[in-house]
């Protein structure tokens, strides 16, 4: 099939899909954790010839680390599908209520988007989460992922395709890609497609976006800091400021970048510098870095730059309103955290850093949607409208207006028959 048949059937499926009640989208769920259990050692063995063609075209470690997809990471996506499970469903909830005049109300109801595509990069989980979320949220879903993850894809597209067929999910609401002429192709189907979601650099993101009449929610790159302010609790901090450097390099909300006041910088950085070197952390600092501890020297390509590896870069400043004009200056809008113990200078931060995600005394790998209780996520958006931040079930729900009257017609108003009220209900959508 074509691409454009492919979108085609997936619209059409959206829209049974949008009306599946929640009972039959939980047991398609369910059937689609089984089924990953039930076949670990294909997906395992799929995966295995992945990582071999990978290793042998020098994919570079931190993308093989995301490539590997082994029975912890099962496990790992089957909670992910169980906390989903658990979640309400988003579809025809009551978002406002309002009584335009007696016997004539109007409703404002979640709904599900339509049909998402979405363009991820070497992780199979990514697959699996980004696809139980359109299922749950009633979207139908085209995919690329990464052509190092070719084989693991397509075992899991077909568990899920497989799955979801047992329980009656419309067909075509899940569609694999798997070439760039596809993603090409995809980018064309405005007509079908009602959003794109790409996961990627920030050059492919503003690709996608110069290339498609398509609206594009996501984000490029994920430059994160963690500023050690002056008031902070030195042992506190440091091990925050390396897990959000350590804990998982090669992700988007890794913290790249760590600003520390200048006040506490004699005291804090040989204990920092000490405990990244100890994780493997390659560290670039600036001049007044350097005047403190042994480190390779920051260039302001430096601050622009998301390492996804083990390498930080540490600049010292003099202030809270320094850090925050820093971060504002190169973040790119994704998570930003600040260690401190005073509550004003918290504050401020929170209120003056422009990211989708900011945080008081705890990492920036907190910032992802299982984490959130979201159940999973389709991605980070560090965009300012529709969805901000992960982007789990809220952020694949727009809404409609329903209007509930009883002959009422513009022109009993105009005449004056009738006159508006204007009222707030608080009661929910009843047929």
């Amino acid at each position: 099939m074509s691409i454009k048949d492919l979108a085609k059937a997936a619209k059409q499926a959206s829209i049974m899909l949008a009306a599946t009640a929640t009972e039959q989208k939980n047991k398609a769920l369910q059937t689609i954790a089984q089924e990953l259990r039930n076949r670990k050692e294909e997906i395992i063995a799929a995966n295995n010839l992945d990582l071999e063609r990978s290793k042998k075209e020098n994919l570079a470690a931190p993308l093989l680390k995301r490539l590997k997809f082994d029975e912890e990471k099962i496990d790992g996506v089957i909670d992910g599908i169980n906390s989903l499970i658990k979640l309400p469903d988003p579809v025809g909830e009551t978002l406002a209520s309002t009584e335009l005049s007696e016997g004539l109300e109007l409703y404002k109801i979640s709904c599900p988007i339509g049909v998402i595509g979405v363009i991820f990069e070497s992780r199979p989980d990514a697959l699996v989460q980004i696809s139980t979320l359109c299922l749950k949220s009633g979207n139908s879903t085209l995919l690329k992922g990464g052509s190092e993850a070719l084989e693991t894809n397509r075992i899991l597209a077909k568990i899920i395709v497989d799955a979801t067929a047992k329980c009656n999910i419309p067909n075509g609401w899940i569609q694999l890609l798997e070439t760039r002429a596809d993603v090409n192709e995809m980018l064309k189907e405005d007509q079908y497609i009602d959003l794109i979601i790409p996961r990627g650099s920030n050059d492919f993101v503003k690709y996608i976006m110069e290339n498609s009449n398509i609206p594009v929610l996501g984000h490029a790159d994920g430059i994160c800091h963690v500023y050690i302010d002056k008031d902070a609790v030195i042992e506190k901090a440091i091990k925050v400021a390396l897990d959000s450097k350590c804990q998982y390099v090669a992700v988007c909300n890794a913290t790249e970048t760590i600003l520390v006041h200048e006040a506490i910088a004699n005291a804090i950085l040989p204990q920092l510098k000490w405990a990244l070197e100890t994780c493997g952390v390659e560290i670039y600092g600036c001049a007044q870095t350097q005047s403190i501890i042994s480190v390779l020297p920051a260039t302001d390509e430096s601050w622009k730059t998301e390492y996804l590896d083990y390498k930080v870069s540490v600049k010292i400043v003099k202030d809270c309103v320094e850090a925050v004009d820093h971060i504002n200056t190169y973040g790119s809008g994704h998570t930003e955290s600040i260690q401190t113990e005073n509550k004003d200078t918290a504050v401020y931060f929170l209120n003056h850093v422009d990211s989708g995600n900011v945080f008081w005394n705890c990492s920036t790998r907190f910032s992802d949607g299982f984490r959130y209780g979201f159940g999973a996520e389709v991605g980070i958006s560090t965009n300012k409208i529709h969805a901000r931040g992960p982007v789990g079930l809220d952020g694949l729900l727009i809404y409609k207006y329903i209007a509930k009257g009883d002959g009422h017609t513009v022109t009993d108003f105009s005449e004056g028959k009738r006159k508006y009220s204007h009222i707030k209900l608080n009661k929910p959508l009843r047929f």
